[in-house]
């Protein structure tokens, strides 16, 4: 039952890497986001189409560029990173 969670969590850190890299380096493309990060670049065109399908990234002629969203979801990453935290507790 784990497994799956581990996946999510693992996906999650994917794609705030991503989103962090393109916040810092916008705009930013596939090949630059994938030699940044290390990942191959089907794995960064997928995690850009989930960011931008949640409204945290846009795209432009040069690159991926960051939404005002973007902002708001890191800005509060930590805290909701300590109640998922919580509530994961709760279960032992």
């Amino acid at each position: 039952m784990l497994t799956r969670l581990v996946e999510e969590i693992e996906l999650l850190e994917r794609h705030v890497q991503i989103l962090r890299l393109v916040v810092e380096k916008e705009p930013i493309g596939i090949i630059k986001l994938s030699e940044a990060s290390g990942m191959p670049q089907h794995k960064i065109r997928y995690s850009l189409r989930v960011l931008e399908h949640k409204g945290m990234i846009s795209p432009s002629p040069r690159g991926a560029v960051a939404t005002e969203e973007a902002e708001k979801f890191l800005k509060n990453l930590s805290k909701q990173i300590e109640i998922a935290i919580k509530k994961i507790q709760t279960i032992r």
